[in-house]
């Protein structure tokens, strides 16, 4: 019989497949959606220490490959998905909580909360937040980094996990491994965040899609799998006692394979739940399943991480 279930951090999952912050998880109702989805996991939208609105709209736009979008963190504030995780029925699946203060005490005031409900939710720290103007992405900043992980695991008492821009070069790969093999308790990677900063222009009116930023933002759909399964690879191999979760161009079950062969023990799915909806899942798995029963694999184990090289 063909197997789908996983385990994450040493808790069953039924399905690799979960939500990427930011979409589909703004509000209870879209929560309360994933909750009763095929997703294996869910994670919440990225908080800030109080709500925002986020940048003014038009702020998302379809393109042929994917989408580009400068949402501005928009969110209801820290409390409102704290309240969601104190009522999250965890045996039906695990609950990520993301985590994105503007500044560090912020992002310290959240964290001791978080900890003192004593929800079994699983703490995501975003340090990739390319489209709030005015605040640089504290995963370019190496410096910034390692003070953060410092902070957030002195005051944290359980393990946590940090969701990573996407980077380009192998130094830099180096570089930010290095950094998080020093905490003990990053026990995951998620990667990637959009690509920042792209642009693209309409023919018709000759002017930029969105309005936040002058029409720049960040990139996400099948324009960036490559890129996440690179950062995928590059961390599961230099982070072998952290698990990763791949995000990052996935609208079929082909994509998924190839973020759980590259090293990925969750996949998470942006661009197109967005413009799909929790169904999704449902078509995911299938095509999943299909490739695996092509292949010979009974299990998602026999494949996952085992990429190969010429």
């Amino acid at each position: 019989m063909l197997d789908l279930s996983t385990f994450f951090l040493g808790r069953p999952l039924t399905a690799p497949l979960m939500n990427a912050s930011g979409v589909w998880c703004n509000v209870n109702g879209q929560l309360h959606a994933l909750a009763e989805s095929e997703a294996g996991a869910m994670v919440t939208k990225s908080c800030t220490l109080l709500r925002r609105d986020g940048n003014p709209e038009p702020r998302y736009h379809t393109l042929s490959m994917g989408s580009i979008n400068s949402m501005g963190l928009p969110n209801e504030g820290h409390q409102y998905y704290l309240d969601y995780a104190e009522r999250h029925d965890y045996e039906n699946k695990p609950l990520f909580f993301s985590v994105a203060g503007l500044t560090l005490d912020d992002n310290l005031t959240i964290v001791a909360q978080i900890q003192d409900a004593y929800t079994p939710a699983l703490l995501e720290l975003n340090l990739s937040c390319p489209n709030v103007p005015g605040k640089a992405q504290i995963g370019y900043d190496f410096d910034a980094l390692d003070v953060i992980l410092a902070e957030i695991s002195s005051a944290y008492s359980r393990p946590f996990g940090v969701k990573l821009p996407p980077y380009f070069d192998t130094a830099h790969f180096d570089e930010v491994a290095d950094i998080l093999n020093r905490y003990e308790k990053v026990n995951f990677i998620t990667c990637i965040n959009s690509i920042g900063n792209g642009l693209m222009i309409d023919m018709d009116s000759e002017t930029v899609l969105i309005k936040p930023k002058q029409g720049f933002g960040g990139i996400g759909g099948e324009y960036v799998l490559p890129t996440a399964l690179a950062n995928v690879n590059a961390f599961h191999s230099r982070c072998p006692k952290k698990s990763i979760i791949g995000c990052g161009g996935v609208s079929t079950g082909e994509h998924v394979f190839m973020h759980l062969l590259a090293g990925a023990s969750l996949v998470q799915v942006g661009t197109a739940l967005y413009e799909q909806g929790p169904e999704i899942f449902v078509r995911l798995k299938t095509e999943l399943a299909t490739i695996m029963q092509e292949k010979g694999y009974k299990t998602i184990r026999e494949f996952q991480g085992k990429l190969k090289t010429l």
